[in-house]
């Protein structure tokens, strides 16, 4: 039985999904493993990524759009989200890293959810989820 465990690779990350806006998908991971594949191996360069600062929480992906570049109202949703999705969902004001998920890496040995990021940009926002607060995924 141990070995059929051992041996059993999950689908995918299991994610919260959340639909914003103008058709905007956001991802959430659930555990630091969801986090490192949803982080290294699901999201695509152009994705925007999402951690809430200093703190454990989910690492957040907003889907890119070919063509198209979500706008300010849009990253700061998708920043509560990753908010929300963390330590600091009961605080105020939270400060939230987003850069593109090309500037996203795993350090070598790094514990799963432990990842380096360059390229960051804060935006403060109050955790909080999108209108009616409902994840698209079947938990």
């Amino acid at each position: 039985m141990q070995n059929m465990e051992k041996n059993f690779k999950p689908r995918g990350p299991q994610v919260h999904e959340y639909e914003l806006p103008g058709g905007w998908v956001v991802m959430a991971g659930k555990t630091d493993e969801d986090n490192d594949r949803l982080s290294i191996k699901v999201a695509k360069p152009d994705d925007w990524w999402f951690h809430v600062r200093g703190m454990p929480g989910s690492h957040v992906i907003l889907r890119a759009k070919p063509g198209e570049e979500p706008d300010r109202e849009t990253l700061k949703r998708a920043a509560a989200i990753a908010a929300y999705h963390s330590k600091a969902r009961a605080g105020g004001v939270v400060a939230v890293s987003c850069t593109r998920a090309r500037y996203v890496t795993k350090p070598a040995g790094a514990k799963p959810g432990m990842v380096q990021i360059r390229r960051e940009t804060l935006i403060k926002v109050r955790p909080g989820l999108p209108e009616g607060g409902q994840s698209m995924d079947a938990e």
